[in-house]
């Protein structure tokens, strides 16, 4: 068992891992421990952040919010909502996934994997909300990047650079991320039993006209049993399309909508506010797959790539849904083999697209290849990481085989 450090402040942090550093001792890095996504690494030495925890400024008026990495987002998420705003990126909470119950972890955690929401095609990703850091890298040393305001571009791409590396390339200590304010009202158009196809017409359609969606999902008719709403009175499989804003202009927003798509009135209903924000925290958090025994990946192709890459998995044993109009693909694996992970890794590749392991057998977390990932791309990963954390102590092994 390794031996577990929880430091509460920058300064511990970094004493520990300058002497880790000399020491060549490799460092698990955790925090609340609720995103368990990446490769087995075995470490002697763990490196807890949950005591390096708190709010340290919030800006309302500035759209803005500092925190110390080990922050609890559900408390960030909290102290915005007191001043009606939220994180425009709108976070994706997997402790449904794992363990059939709420837990958001830490906001360190959220920005190490750069898991955006349904929101993504509207608001961006993860990553374009974080304004600066501050971090140790490899040696011990602390580094900061940003600032507080989306125009002080001084390091943003470094920004860009630590969301999603899954803590391979530094331990983040304090973060400033971008705040929004919290839609005055949110309504979702439903359309009924739509074969995949039709689905993602609709879907087209619907992103690129000027009603202006905040949310586009697709769920096959394996799902239905997961969303029983007053408004919703057909079974079967649907199309979610969520229009947010003021109560006048959605309404209005939402019947132009159903007027572009040519719908008749038996094939769409509309969720009200509480029904709707419901069936999108349904979605986001992934609860159609609470507590799962079975397999999930992450896949994202271009929308235009979607419908052909489901053709080609016909043969596989899974259950999916579509989210970001189409583009991102949810696919749950009834059965699992290196074999079959590397059949679906070759289809992705060769429809532009990558994917990411977010669930899988304890005893493949060491062999399969978590993320996808070209040479090139691989050789450039492995001198960032060589920059960042040159005797790699950090997670070794976590994204990559030998990274």
């Amino acid at each position: 068992m390794s031996e577990i450090y929880q430091p509460a402040n920058e300064v511990e942090i970094a004493q520990y891992v300058y002497d880790c550093y000399q020491a060549s001792r490799p460092i698990e890095i955790s925090t609340l421990n609720t995103k368990p996504i990446g490769r087995s690494i075995q470490c002697s030495q763990t490196l807890d952040l949950r005591k390096n925890s708190g709010i340290m400024e919030y800006a309302p008026e500035e759209l803005y919010i500092k925190v110390k990495a080990g922050t609890p987002l559900l408390e960030i998420l909290e102290a915005l909502k007191k001043n009606k705003q939220t994180l425009g990126f709108e976070p994706v909470n997997l402790g449904y996934l794992y363990s059939g119950k709420s837990n958001f972890g830490s906001v360190a955690g959220t920005v190490s994997c750069n898991l955006s929401g349904p929101r993504r095609f509207k608001a961006g990703a993860l990553r374009d909300h974080l304004l600066g850091f501050t971090a140790i890298n490899g040696k011990g040393e602390s580094i900061q990047s940003g600032g507080t305001v989306v125009k002080n571009v001084t390091g943003y791409d470094l920004c860009k650079l630590l969301s999603g590396s899954f803590g391979t390339l530094t331990v983040l200590t304090e973060l400033s991320v971008k705040v929004l304010p919290k839609p005055e009202t949110s309504k979702t158009l439903i359309i009924n039993n739509p074969h995949v196809k039709t689905a993602l017409e609709y879907l087209g359609k619907s992103l690129s006209s000027s009603i202006d969606p905040s949310g586009g999902v697709f769920y096959p008719d394996s799902f239905e049993k997961h969303f029983s709403f007053n408004d919703l009175i057909h079974k079967g499989a649907l199309i979610g399309i969520r229009v947010e804003g003021p109560t006048n202009s959605v309404d209005q927003r939402i019947k132009r909508l159903s007027k572009e798509l040519d719908l008749l009135e038996n094939e769409y209903s509309v969720l009200n506010v509480e029904q709707s924000n419901i069936f999108w925290k349904k979605t986001k958090n992934l609860e159609v797959f609470s507590n799962t025994e079975k397999n999930l990946l992450r896949v994202v192709v271009p929308v235009s790539e979607t419908l052909n890459f489901l053709q080609k998995l016909k043969n596989v044993d899974l259950s999916y849904f579509l989210d970001w109009g189409g583009s991102l693909i949810w696919l749950e694996l009834n059965d699992i083999s290196i074999k079959i992970l590397n059949e679906i890794k070759d289809i992705t590749k060769d429809h532009n697209g990558y994917f990411t392991i977010i669930k899988v057998e304890e005893d493949m977390k060491a062999s399969a290849d978590i993320f996808t990932i070209d040479p090139i791309k691989y050789k450039i990963s492995e001198k960032i990481k060589k920059s960042f954390d040159p005797k790699r102590i950090f997670n070794p092994g976590k994204m990559y085989t030998g990274i």
